[in-house]
């Protein structure tokens, strides 16, 4: 298979290739080890590859799901794999290997597909852009030296170029979304909930975490919604779900839905004005298929926010890092940690329990405010950041002149929009649905209430065929590589 042709296809698309026997999980994997080998170099996304997972990969291991041989990257963060590198893009944990499988990896083995790597993240996922010591920036595919956006941009980045049509992301403040923005993918955060964080954590991140997938269509969004949303035992809570699959949801029909639209800024920080013109042009396309569009935007500060959540992201920071330390038998220092993340630590260890208390009370009121707002709108139009892909240097974790809690400020300037929604624990979706005069993409977002993924489903795909972006290609992508 030419690599133009492999990229071509999404997953969903691969997966029936194997299924009509034109061609093998083993030659879909070589054939993506061949692609990461044409671009990475440019890009630095990858950072490891799994060889028994590509040419001596035993397909008889391969779930039987409707992804059968796709391959697949996972995100540097967490530990999902048993018996594989999870570094956290930190050198303090360089060399720590994953002692669990976790349920979001078992499912997506289940589905069939190929885990044959795993993909760059800022240090302990802590920035909107994906540079690091350890392995070096990961540039965005559209342009080289800019920012692939964070804490995903690796795994966004590896689908943008062609390495592999679907990609591991998770998201806490935007981390599935922001990337996906800047490299011109799809990027659906599901709400709290939606997916098992088992089984060694029941929520991550107090409840504002989620893992998920970084992928180019809807079709491939949806099914993968289908094969991860499967409640595990001992899960905290389970959440309703539709009474048909999400992949139904995409060609079935859309009721008309009441839909607020914004490109206010959240914190002081501009939104680029062709931004604002791409959410202005989606309203108006949205009102001319019979939506009752208005103006509108929840009550939400992103500097006020954050001045609480800081408390709430770092509590026993400093306790989780010093764990790593003891694991790896490193020392923390300089040495070990990026200049912000190491404040980040000292900064953690004067965060008492009131203070994390008085955090958690008020996202708790941060979250009805934005829950009243939903209960008159079905969805929130805004953009998915405030700013297109900018370059490498200017939010990344080894600034030492950056104080801990400028850190949190800065890095949301640019991004500003997708943070409500791990406060509310809301699904939110991601389109490329433009281009800046730049050159680089330009996301969108909407955002629905808690356990409606399948009302973003449907409107992701009416935008998907309106306003296509298939066709559009990098300037780093496997398919100029053949």
């Amino acid at each position: 298979m030419k690599l133009a042709e492999y990229a071509a296809f999404d997953g969903l698309g691969l997966a029936e290739l194997v299924k009509k026997r034109q061609v093998s999980p083993r030659e879909l994997a070589t054939t993506a080890s061949e692609a990461i080998d044409a671009v990475n170099g440019d890009l630095n996304a990858v950072i490891e590859l799994y060889e028994d997972r590509i040419r001596d990969l035993d397909e008889a291991s391969l779930g039987k799901g409707p992804f059968r041989g796709v391959p697949f990257l996972i995100k540097d963060v967490f530990g999902h794999l048993k018996g594989r590198k999870i570094e956290f893009g930190s050198r303090l944990c360089q060399g720590m290997i994953g002692d669990v499988d976790t349920n979001f990896a078992k499912l997506a083995m289940a589905a069939g597909l190929n885990i044959l790597g795993r993909t760059n993240t800022p240090e302990y996922s802590l920035s909107s852009t994906t540079e690091n010591r350890l392995y070096g920036n990961t540039s965005n595919p559209w342009r080289k030296g800019y920012s692939a956006g964070g804490s995903t941009g690796g795994g966004a980045a590896a689908v943008s170029s062609g390495m592999v049509p679907l990609a591991h992301g998770s998201d806490i403040g935007g981390s599935i979304r922001i990337p996906a923005s800047w490299c011109g993918g799809v990027g659906l955060k599901p709400s709290r909930g939606r997916i098992s964080m088992g089984p060694t954590i029941d929520e991550g991140g107090w409840g504002m975490a989620m893992n998920f997938v970084q992928s180019k269509t809807m079709r491939d969004t949806a099914a993968m919604l289908d094969c991860l949303a499967v409640p595990q035992p001992g899960d905290p809570f389970i959440i309703p779900k539709p009474s048909k699959s999400y992949l139904a949801h995409l060609k079935s029909e859309l009721k008309p839905l009441r839909i607020a639209y914004s490109t206010k800024p959240l914190m002081k920080g501009p939104v680029d004005p062709e931004v604002a013109k791409a959410v202005e042009a989606t309203a108006r396309f949205l009102a001319s298929q019979g939506h009752e569009v208005e103006e509108g935007a929840p009550p939400f500060d992103v500097e006020e926010v954050n001045q609480h959540f800081i408390h709430l992201w770092f509590f026993a920071f400093d306790k989780r890092l010093e764990g790593f330390a003891k694991r790896t038998g490193k020392r923390i220092g300089p040495d070990t940690l990026e200049a912000v993340t190491l404040k980040l630590y000292e900064y953690a260890k004067g965060i008492d329990p009131a203070r994390f208390m008085e955090a958690t009370a008020y996202m708790n009121r941060i979250r009805r405010g934005i829950g009243t707002f939903f209960a008159k709108y079905d969805i929130w139009l805004s953009p998915s950041t405030a700013l297109v892909a900018e370059p490498h240097g200017r939010y990344d974790m080894d600034r030492p002149a950056v104080k801990a809690e400028d850190h949190i400020v800065a890095v949301e300037r640019p991004c500003q929009f997708p943070l409500p929604y791990n406060v509310s624990g809301q699904p939110a979706l991601s389109l490329p649905l433009a281009m800046h005069s730049s050159g680089l993409p330009i996301g969108v977002q909407l955002g629905a209430r808690s356990a409606e993924e399948h009302l973003l489903i449907q409107l992701g795909g009416v935008l998907e065929e309106a306003m296509p972006w298939r066709n559009r290609i990098p300037t780093i992508h496997v398919s100029k590589r053949d």
